[in-house]
């Protein structure tokens, strides 16, 4: 490689990293440089968004990363999907667009980390954004994030709408406007019906950049350093092993599980973790890893009275070959669907400041992550109820020293007795919901949880049998200034110099809400704060 010296080199092209290249390469004195484990984003799978389908099997553009055996779920081993390719898991996600919570923000300010707030990030959600409805105090125009009203709009998910409604919920036509609390329709990461990642709005617009070099195919080996100061980067590009080094800055953008792994194996991280595995220790760190969080998600699934929702039973098939043809043709209907087309943020008990539970409303049955594909043959609908701040946490470590291997992930979901607690309550509310009159039409027996199951008891095993999350783990290398604390409130990495977090292992605690859209907005922040400390 002629080329092996740069300003800034980013380790992983996903929401965060796609926008730190199109950022930090603005200026054409900066050398950057971007790694991606997987391949370009460039096929008509990514692209379309009933692709996800396919997508969560692919192991070419998906880690396919699984949990160790859980012992709080039967020894179940959960299925955890993250993107792998230009774009990361914005390449693979549902594209539902959701910043959370205001108090989110504020309570990170809170706990000390200046310039987090709600009213001091809300600039950078506005400046990536693209909303095709226009700009308002909460909205932008013109950034590279389109965010657009669905293109499919399946009728039972106003159907749903109704059914919220009719259970006492308030309509809410803007989840991240002035309130969240509300049952309606969820806006998509989308252009033109097609899938709008942080690869498609932030780093495909400027890769003819002649001071910006992007490698796929780059599986990050380990960290390079010069006593405290990460220096670069030893990278295995295709089959050949390459060191390149960053002059100013190497920062590492991998997401909560991968971010972890490579700082564990460059010595960063808890001494006994580094002891057991033989790496050197270059600075002691005990939270690298730790305080990982994941929304706990449960699925209702119920079987259909009629044809019309999603799936391959035989009915659907010539719905689903007219809805083809009107994607081609015009990027609308069935195959423009993100699946979670309606849903809402409610409260499990009256009582709490800012909702607690998220739905997601999807019009076909499904199980496993839709992988269990029988499921896909039944006529059904499904409503999923997450956790948005759970209490329990759990860990990520290295299953070896070996950089090719997966990282041992520990999601310890419904350890803590009040998530078990307010899942509960989230089952008995889905219930509620799929049993409103605007819905009831649809509704004809219980899949999941069986209609036998309906004491405090049933339904917690039946957590502990089916329980699983929305993928959106975060928290591994959390800000802060705490002795479990990865990086600063500048995302730069306690006690080594040249070293930044920026993705979302350091969010110090859960976001009411999908990560994507804050993720993006890590990545503008965090593009800020190297300019300037670098000027």
């Amino acid at each position: 490689m002629t080329n092996n010296h740069f300003d800034y080199i980013i380790v992983g092209a996903g929401s965060a990293g796609s926008v730190l290249a199109n950022r930090l390469s603005a200026d054409p004195a900066n050398r950057v440089c971007l790694l991606e484990a997987g391949p370009t984003d460039k096929s008509f799978v990514v692209q379309t968004p009933m692709g996800v389908i396919a997508l969560m099997q692919s192991k070419t553009r998906n880690w396919l990363y699984n949990t160790t055996a859980q012992p709080t779920q039967h020894n179940r081993e959960i299925f955890c999907p993250r993107g792998k390719m230009l774009g990361g898991s914005s390449s693979v996600n549902a594209m539902v667009y959701i910043r959370g919570n205001k108090w989110d923000y504020d309570h990170w300010a809170s706990l000390g980390n200046e310039g987090w707030s709600y009213e001091e990030v809300l600039p950078y959600f506005r400046a990536t954004q693209n909303q095709e409805r226009g700009a308002s105090q909460y909205h932008g125009v013109g950034g590279g994030l389109n965010v657009a009203n669905s293109r499919s709009e399946h009728p039972i998910g106003k159907a749903f709408i109704e059914a919220g409604k009719q259970a006492g919920y308030p309509y809410n036509d803007d989840f991240n406007g002035a309130e969240q609390e509300g049952i309606g329709a969820y806006q998509a990461t989308q252009i033109n019906g097609e899938r709008c990642s942080a690869a498609r709005g932030f780093l495909h617009p400027v890769m003819d950049r002649p001071n910006l070099t992007v490698h796929t195919a780059a599986r990050a080996q380990r960290i390079l350093f010069k006593d405290k100061r990460a220096t670069g980067i030893e990278v295995q590009i295709k089959d050949q092993i390459h060191c390149l080094y960053a002059d100013k800055e190497l920062i590492l953008s991998g997401g909560a599980f991968n971010s972890p792994q490579l700082l564990l194996l460059s010595g960063i991280g808890p001494a006994e973790e580094l002891a057991r595995h033989g790496i050197e220790p270059i600075q002691k760190l005990p939270g690298v890893g730790q305080n990982l969080q994941e929304h706990i998600d449960v699925v209702s699934v119920v079987k259909s009275r009629t044809a019309g929702p999603f799936g391959l039973h035989p009915s659907s098939w010539w719905y689903a070959t007219k809805e083809l043809w009107r994607y081609i043709t015009q990027r609308r209907g069935f195959f423009s669907t993100i699946f979670v087309e309606t849903g809402g943020f409610i409260k499990s008990e009256p009582d709490k400041s800012v909702p607690d539970l998220q739905l997601q409303f999807i019009p076909m049955a499904m199980d496993d992550h839709g992988r269990n594909l029988k499921y896909l043959l039944v006529r059904g609908l499904s409503l999923h109820n997450c956790l948005l701040r759970p209490k329990s946490r759990g860990s990520v470590t290295l299953a070896s020293n070996d950089p090719q291997a997966d990282p041992k992930i520990d999601l310890n979901m419904l350890s803590d007795p009040e998530d078990l607690a307010t899942m509960i309550k989230a089952v008995r509310i889905s219930r509620e919901l799929l049993s409103q009159p605007a819905i009831k039409q649809w509704n004809a027996e219980e899949i999941f949880p069986r209609a036998d199951q309906q004491s405090d008891e049933e339904i917690a095993e039946f957590l502990r049998e089916k329980a699983n999350h929305v993928y959106h783990p975060v928290g591994t290398c959390k800000m802060g200034s705490d002795e479990m604390a990865v990086v600063d409130q500048r995302l730069r990495v306690h006690g080594i110099e040249g070293l930044r977090v920026v993705d979302a292992s350091i969010m110090p605690t859960l976001i009411g809400g999908n990560t994507n859209a804050p993720t993006i907005m890590i990545g503008a922040k965090a593009a800020d704060m190297i300019l300037e400390d670098n000027a």
